[in-house]
């Protein structure tokens, strides 16, 4: 870009994006991220480029939006960093085992169960809303409601028994 190009803005990007990116990529260390500045500073003159094309070096209105989209970006990614470090718990705790045996138990019902026992007992939903929901009678979804806590319990049981059978092996 060390020449003025004049014209159409097609022509200056011909003359000028590929020696902007690499000056970009330089600057930044991310290729991608070099490419998208420019593009991005084409983009901002394509609606002003009648102004554009009148200045003497039109060229270095596209080169100074670039390299400013390049360090507000850089400058966000730094912000966002910072930020992170800040707010991030350090460790995470993983799921209680109740939970997982929940979870797993809920896995095993049939989908109308599952669907029933979780809009129920999660959501709040009544057995009337949850059948006008699924189209189908407040009596049957109380039945999958029985059903699922029938199993559910089943399941659950056979869980704990088998934890704390495997406990007194050990």
């Amino acid at each position: 870009m060390s020449e003025t190009v004049t014209g159409d803005i097609s022509e200056l990007y011909a003359a000028a994006a590929g020696e902007l990116t690499l000056q970009l990529y330089a600057y930044t260390g991310d290729f991608a991220a070099a490419q998208d500045a420019v593009q991005e500073a084409f983009c901002r003159a394509l609606p002003r480029w009648e102004r554009i094309s009148r200045y003497d070096d039109p060229a270095a209105w596209v080169r100074r939006v670039a390299w400013n989209v390049a360090t507000s970006r850089w400058r966000r990614l730094r912000t966002a960093a910072a930020h992170l470090v800040v707010q991030r718990p350090a460790t995470v705790a993983g799921p209680e085992p109740d939970h997982v045996a929940l979870v797993a138990a809920l896995r095993r019902l049939p989908a109308n169960h599952r669907r029933a026992v979780v809009l129920h007992y999660l959501a709040g939903l009544t057995a009337e809303e949850i059948g006008a929901q699924d189209g189908v009678a407040p009596a049957t979804v109380r039945v999958w409601l029985h059903r699922g806590r029938t199993a559910m319990a089943a399941l659950l049981i056979d869980g704990a028994d088998t934890d704390e059978g495997s406990a007194h092996h050990v």
